[in-house]
């Protein structure tokens, strides 16, 4: 009887936390079974992987450091790392430029041409640019990192649609959330032309994973639903990309070997826009935010000691080869996601 008690107390708990998020407009269910067990064994594929991650996290983290319109000549060395890094792939790389605060600012962007429908588009962008006082080696050379390793595979494929690969400049304060962040500017620029956004994926501050417990943290109504070990990736959308954030999380699922968790939320919830996929979003176009959760997790976010020595990246090696196939279906699939 105490048993049953406990039970129904339990599905009681979950009735109401659910009730609660659906209360706030709040997605939770997500297509597909988390990776669960073991991490694979580290083969050749991902030792390289993981080298060369570590290799690009060192150099904008170590050998550049803190990197903002403060610091103007080391911006302008991580945009020219950045460049020629894609260069050396065979990539054109398309420089967007804008003043910020009497600076020269750029967006790095390179493409991958489509072959049958190459009006459509897809981007998978991160932010070079660190916030005032840290070198930010997980926000975001992470997601650099990242964004230059799935353009090493892109680089030598061919798709239905266009890729597009971007570095975006300035998304850290003090020009977050304003005209001058640098993937505010590109987006607009895209908007203004009518241009075919089939979706957007935001790399953001992805390479801090642990066992250990009561790691993680979440604003609510989310605390009610996830674990609390920062073992696992997240993939966030907003309410009106429902569809895409579903898809993306769906195939990273069925080749991911690393957990992951994923919802869709109102974008009044803290952390929500924290990245580069907001300014796409205000203009309409579906997007999802791909992060370790950041301050949710990371007790190094915004600080000194965010530097290389901080991230994992095995597990990072897992997330860029779980996404490479996500790009890809999302390349060649017919496939469109309604904003709504």
């Amino acid at each position: 009887m105490q048993m049953l008690k406990c039970c129904n107390a339990l599905l009681l708990m979950a009735a109401g936390a659910t009730f609660v998020a659906q209360g706030c407009g709040i997605t939770m269910s997500m297509p597909g079974e988390s990776f669960a067990g073991p991490r694979p064994p580290v083969s050749s594929h991902f030792r390289d992987l993981s080298g060369a991650l570590e290799r690009d996290v060192h150099h904008l983290a170590k050998t550049i450091g803190e990197r903002n319109t403060a610091h103007p000549e080391k911006l302008a060395a991580a945009a020219q790392y950045i460049e020629d890094e894609f260069a050396q792939m065979g990539f054109e790389v398309a420089r967007q430029g804008y003043q910020a605060d009497g600076v020269q600012c750029f967006n790095l962007d390179v493409t991958v041409p489509g072959t049958m429908r190459p009006h459509e588009i897809v981007i998978v962008g991160a932010h070079y640019d660190s916030a005032v006082g840290t070198p930010g080696a997980n926000d975001n050379a992470s997601g650099i990192a990242a964004l230059l390793a799935i353009a090493r595979v892109f680089a030598n494929e061919q798709h239905p649609r266009t890729l597009r690969l971007v570095a975006f400049v300035n998304e850290e304060p003090p020009y977050f959330r304003t005209p001058l962040m640098g993937s505010k500017v590109y987006a607009k620029s895209l908007h203004a032309k009518g241009t075919d956004i089939i979706g957007m994926i935001s790399l953001e501050t992805i390479g801090y994973f642990t066992e250990a417990e009561d790691t993680q943290n979440y604003p609510f109504p989310f605390s009610l639903f996830y674990p609390s070990v920062g073992n696992f990736i997240s993939f966030v959308a907003n309410s009106e990309s429902v569809h895409f954030g579903k898809k993306v999380i769906e195939i990273f699922r069925q080749h991911g070997k690393i957990p992951s968790d994923g919802a869709a939320a109102p974008a009044t919830i803290p952390g929500i826009d924290w990245s580069d996929q907001q300014g796409f979003w205000e203009l309409g176009y579906p997007g999802v935010m791909v992060t370790d959760t950041a301050p949710n997790r990371y007790p190094y976010y915004h600080e000194p000691e965010d530097t290389p020595d901080k991230i994992d990246f095995d597990a990072l090696s897992l997330v860029v080869d779980g996404m490479v196939p996500v790009v890809r279906y999302l390349l060649d699939s017919q496939e469109r996601f309604p904003y709504e």
